[in-house]
């Protein structure tokens, strides 16, 4: 029997990856997930979000049009490609968030800096 809710946390770095590549849930599941941005670089200069796409979204598509929502941390306004996503971090900060996993499958994740995107991703999959 699944839990109700599973909590996950990740790290972004000043290196422009995160510590995980793969982050596996149940559909249905309350998912908590913990960013934390564990650099010391400014928003600025090496901020770091996490965003969960629906499936079949363009990443490198998606990534050139956050690139010019600097103003709503790069979450292009009005997407509908977007399932959660945190808010922009700076070294040293943390955020968590909750959401309901979607139906089972594989999504993406990534981080929506401009050109982090290419770097920093990896798979949610939902059983």
């Amino acid at each position: 029997m699944a839990q109700d809710v599973v909590e996950v946390t990740i790290e972004g770095n000043d290196q422009m990856k995160y510590n995980l590549s793969e982050i596996k849930v149940e559909e249905g599941q309350t998912v908590k997930l913990t960013l934390k941005h564990v650099g010391k670089l400014p928003k600025a200069a090496m901020g770091h979000n996490w965003v969960l796409l629906k499936q079949g979204t363009n990443i490198q598509e998606f990534g050139a049009a956050a690139a010019k929502a600097a103003g709503n941390d790069y979450i292009p306004e009005g997407t509908d490609k977007v399932i959660a996503n945190t808010k922009m971090l700076g070294g040293g900060e943390e955020v968590t968030i909750e959401f309901t996993a979607p139906a089972k499958g594989e999504y993406d994740f990534i981080c929506s800096f401009p050109g982090h995107y290419a770097m920093m991703k990896g798979k949610f999959i939902v059983e």
